[in-house]
């Protein structure tokens, strides 16, 4: 991290201006969708012209991988904090992702909602992806398995591009990919406001999930 008073007052100003851009473009977000962000309503909010803003930004696509980058950072971090606590699992991690779900919505819809059209996401945030999946990879590797393949441990097997090494067998990929999957499912419907008037809660809904993918395994046949 670049230490604040080392910068001079022209970096410190121009921080400052970046971050107050990414602020009006997240209350934008959470009124119209990241598919509706303008750097010209931006500018016309901070009172400068176009132009210049685009002095602190080059285009749409630069501002939402600042956006795109501080989400997953954000939430590599949490998890980098949950996984280092004594005796942390499983049950840690699920209950790190949907804390801080919880907590932005639009930030969390961001990267694991319905894509930005016309937006690709540069090499760099994949790693930051990685650093994500790679404490849940350890809890799910450590974890008593069934000696049972499932037949899509085969397919993982020759498939683990998305576990970026990661030396965990192919019954706790397809573990940590279900647990994944599953935990994102319910979230991204409870966050959408899908259960609204079903008349259950969420967070009992969530636990139990997490307590099926966690049980003990006699013989998968998924």
């Amino acid at each position: 991290m670049v230490n604040q008073e080392a910068k001079t007052p022209r970096e410190r100003y121009r921080a400052q201006v970046r971050t107050e851009i990414k602020d009006r473009a997240w209350e934008q977000i959470a009124t119209a969708g990241a598919s509706a962000l303008s750097l010209n309503a931006i500018a016309k909010q901070l009172g400068m012209s176009g132009p210049a803003l685009y002095r602190y930004y080059a285009g749409r696509d630069e501002l939402i991988t600042e956006l795109v980058r501080d989400a997953y950072r954000s939430l590599a971090d949490a998890f980098g904090a949950a996984s280092s606590r004594p005796g942390a699992d499983v049950s840690t991690l699920a209950s790190t992702l949907r804390t801080w779900a919880l907590e932005d919505p639009q930030r969390y819809f961001l990267i694991y909602g319905t894509p930005v059209p016309g937006y690709h996401a540069p090499d760099d945030i994949t790693a930051i992806a990685s650093e994500i999946m790679a404490p849940i990879l350890d809890a799910f590797a450590g974890l008593p398995s069934s000696d049972t393949a499932a037949a899509f441990d085969a397919h993982l097997e020759e498939h683990r591009d998305w576990a970026d090494g990661h030396p965990a067998p192919a019954a706790a990929l397809r573990r940590a990919l279900t647990f994944w999957t599953r935990l994102h499912g319910a979230l991204s419907l409870e966050l959408a406001g899908h259960f609204t008037g079903m008349g259950f809660d969420p967070a009992r809904f969530y636990a139990a999930e997490l307590d099926e993918l966690t049980a003990p395994r006699g013989g998968d046949a998924m």
